[in-house]
């Protein structure tokens, strides 16, 4: 038997919101994540991805500029990571039993097909960032004369070409980070919520930004903050920020998307 798939295509009410909501989200975060801790499982998808690629770029000393851009661009499809995380929470929220194997019960959601639209999206702007971190490199460190042991990070901070190389990459990064922040802040997890088809999830994405521009951008920048903090050193507080964050942020689109 088939199932139709029936979009609400209402429109969501949204709430104002400050930084007291913000504070209420990532506690609700964190009490999700110690009622179902998750870590164990972030660290056997972490390690591997990060020991593959930091393997791949010491072999292949060509690309080892991208090494940054690519650890940082992984914030960039942070949201999909996040996906398992908001079903738990939904699931808490709901009273309903929840532990680290809801995770898959994204895959039998009504709204996928619009979840892996919006996925690829987010994989296209993480490779659009890589490409545009090599141009950089191309425009600045890479017109220096190649010189036999030289060092990467002597090189950023000792020369006009590698200050100007960190301006421009974090200044265009940001860019990136703020598109993501912009067009998912609320749109997956609503597309869980309530599937009303993926223009409907990034609509009202936008509205709570520009509805909420100063909390929105704090919670921006909350977010690259822990992440940061999370990576130092060799990434293995991401195992308990990641599951935080992605709780949280089911928690924030709760605050600011009136049921």
């Amino acid at each position: 038997m088939t199932t139709t798939r029936h979009l609400d295509t209402s429109r969501p009410e949204l709430r104002r919101i400050g930084t007291a909501e913000l504070a209420t989200a990532l506690r609700r975060g964190w009490a999700d994540f110690l009622a179902t801790p998750t870590q164990l499982m972030f660290l056997c998808v972490l390690y591997p991805v990060i020991g593959l690629v930091a393997a791949t770029l010491a072999a292949g000393g060509e690309v080892m500029h991208l090494f940054y851009p690519m650890a940082a661009g992984f914030a960039l499809v942070g949201p999909i990571a996040a996906l398992g995380l908001y079903e738990i929470s939904r699931r808490r929220e709901a009273g309903l039993p929840a532990s680290w194997i809801n995770v898959f019960d994204v895959l039998k959601s009504p709204a996928l097909p619009g979840i892996v639209a919006l996925a690829l999206l987010l994989v296209v702007l993480f490779l659009g960032w890589l490409l545009a971190a090599d141009a950089i490199y191309a425009a600045t460190l890479g017109t220096l004369p190649a010189q036999p042991g030289q060092d990467m990070t002597t090189l950023l901070f000792s020369t006009p070409e590698g200050r100007r190389m960190i301006l421009l990459g974090n200044g265009v990064g940001f860019l990136f980070a703020v598109v993501v922040l912009v067009l998912t802040v609320v749109s997956f997890p609503m597309l869980l919520d309530r599937d009303g088809g993926v223009a409907q999830a990034v609509g009202t994405s936008l509205r709570a930004v520009a509805l909420n521009p100063v909390p929105m951008a704090l919670w921006g920048l909350i977010v690259a903050v822990l992440l940061l903090l999370g990576s130092l050193p060799l990434f293995i507080g991401l195992a308990v920020v990641l599951p935080v964050l992605g709780h949280a942020t089911w928690h924030l689109y709760r605050l600011v998307v009136v049921r």
